[in-house]
């Protein structure tokens, strides 16, 4: 095995152990929000608060790790996800929201350092190999479909009170992430950027039409991502659901949204990154109409499998997209704008979603989403007809 393939299989278990810390806390983590506070609309305040960390500590863990390294940057993001796990802990131990809510604030710092695994799998990637070393890091998220679900379901009644158990299971694995990382070796930024000067600016960066696709992309696929994970387990306990079943649609979803990426690499490479982004919109589209059928166990769990595979063409897919579109000098600023943005979006998702589930029911609050995806499929086609236009006039030249 190469240095290349073994640094990609290192990222790949780092991104499956975060990965569990993210699912373990959407799984449980409005559960636990709700039982200690009055107020349905708060109940995914935890969630929120995670995602309000990583769209705060996005741009500053970027900027850090060109100057540092990655491996210290990650090191350092899975040491405050044990922080984060022990401070939950604690927070529902006390029943005090903003304390839980802090403490999974921590986690989300850690999702934004954790975020980067599959920008570092590019850069020790070559060419050729690049998009699935993209797509097998994220791969490493089918473990935690089985893991995060499984052990916010075991850590729920290990202790009391109830998910006290779940988040001191999180820190646990947040610090397996931390040790395992020490390993990795990803040449340093300074190698990479000094002769490249330092780039262009923001403005020019992001005005780009692919790389305005590329975030609008996975910007789309995050925030609808996250508005109806989130949702989804207290729409199931509205409807008298258990946590077993709420555990195993998760757990399906979280399959749907990485076990594609094991060939989706490929299919990128085979038909091309717009189209299977547009693919991702369709599979969404079909996401709506099976939560239209009803509030059963089949219905949740078919919307949630299509939800994740439409998740993981269109993230896969952006992320592709977006390293076309940047130099080594330029990274950390590019990097970090894309992944801010789709994190502030997945924050006002995360945070509407109880308050948008209680006030139009599972349903409607689905079906609401239709013009987004209008949106973001015409912003795929137009950017085809461009390309296109493009090819045949430097053809005509």
């Amino acid at each position: 095995m190469t240095h290349m393939h073994r640094q990609v299989l290192l990222l790949a278990t780092a991104q499956a152990l975060f990965q569990t810390v993210s699912v373990l806390v959407m799984t449980v983590g409005a559960l636990a929000g709700g039982a200690i506070t009055s107020r349905p609309e708060l109940a995914t305040m935890p969630i929120a608060a995670m995602f309000l960390g990583t769209a705060v500590g996005t741009f500053p863990a970027s900027m850090w790790m060109s100057r540092v390294g990655r491996r210290a940057g990650f090191v350092a993001g899975a040491l405050l996800g044990v922080g984060g796990g022990i401070l939950a802990a604690l927070g529902i131990w006390l029943a005090s929201l903003p304390i839980l809510s802090f403490g999974t604030f921590l986690v989300g710092t850690y999702q934004a350092f954790a975020q980067f695994y599959r920008f570092a799998a590019g850069e020790v990637a070559d060419d050729g190999f690049r998009p699935r070393a993209i797509s097998l890091v994220l791969g490493g998220g089918v473990v935690a479909a089985l893991a995060g679900p499984l052990l916010g379901r075991a850590g729920g009644s290990l202790i009391g009170p109830l998910y006290a158990g779940s988040f001191l299971i999180l820190a646990v694995v947040s610090l397996i992430a931390a040790l395992l990382l020490l390993a990795l070796h990803i040449p340093s930024p300074k190698a990479a950027t000094t002769t490249e000067g330092t780039g262009r600016s923001l403005r020019a960066i992001v005005s780009q039409p692919s790389y305005a696709v590329a975030l609008f992309g996975a910007v789309t696929g995050y925030g609808i991502m996250i508005l109806a994970m989130t949702a989804t387990p207290l729409a199931m306990s509205h409807h008298h659901h258990d946590l077993a079943d709420m555990a195993t649609v998760i757990q399906l979803h979280v399959l749907g949204m990485f076990l594609p990426s094991f060939f989706t690499g490929s299919l990128i490479a085979r038909f091309g990154v717009l189209r299977i982004m547009f693919a991702g919109i369709v599979l969404f589209a079909g996401h709506i109409g099976m939560a239209l059928t009803g509030t059963g166990f089949a219905s949740f769990a078919s919307a949630l499998v299509l939800l994740g595979v439409g998740w993981n063409f269109l993230y896969v897919g952006g992320t592709t997209l977006l390293t076309t579109t940047y130099t080594p000098a330029e990274k950390g600023r590019a990097q970090a704008t894309n992944d801010m943005t789709i994190f502030v979006v997945g924050l006002a998702c995360s945070f509407g979603a109880g308050a948008l589930l209680e006030r139009f029911g599972w349903e409607t609050m689905n079906l609401a989403l239709v013009p987004w995806l209008g949106l973001a499929a015409a912003a795929l086609i137009w950017l085809e007809l461009r390309n296109r236009q493009f090819t045949r006039a430097q053809a005509a030249e």
